[in-house]
């Protein structure tokens, strides 16, 4: 049996590839998997860069890129925090409040493909040890 960082490996490969490649059937063909460290912890409301670096755990120059790139593509806009003036929000446009909404129902329907193929309450189980897993790296 393959160690867990093999099998992390396997599946985050295998769910990346089905998320993206259905993105793009659903008319998000730019984005790319680098492109999750912003869209998948901004909030509909807009997040600052340095909240979404220390949420996926990139380094600020990287997810400064990918705010840049994300932008150029019509995904996001960078505003004023009203807050902090100045500082500056990362607010997803419509394109990118579609693109969220489009990510959450795939997922959706893969999480419950894989409940199915393993049955609901292992898959609810394997999410909740998982996630204690995953959660014990944040702390180093």
């Amino acid at each position: 049996m393959p160690d867990v960082g093999v099998l992390s490996a396997h599946l985050l490969s295998g769910f990346q590839k089905e998320l993206f490649t259905r993105l793009a059937e659903a008319g998000h063909e730019h984005l790319r998997p680098r492109h999750g460290a912003v869209m998948a912890y901004i909030s509909e409301d807009g997040t600052r860069a340095s909240e979404l670096s220390e949420r996926s755990g990139q380094h600020k120059q990287v997810v400064g890129t990918l705010i840049d790139e994300l932008e150029r593509l019509g995904y996001v806009t960078r505003q004023p925090d009203p807050a902090d003036r100045r500082a500056k929000l990362v607010v997803p446009t419509e394109l990118g409040l579609d693109q969220m909404a489009q990510a959450r129902r795939i997922i959706a329907e893969i999480e419950a493909r894989l409940a199915e193929l393993v049955g609901g309450a292992r898959f609810a189980e394997f999410k909740k040890v998982f996630g204690e897993v995953a959660r014990s790296y944040e702390r180093d």
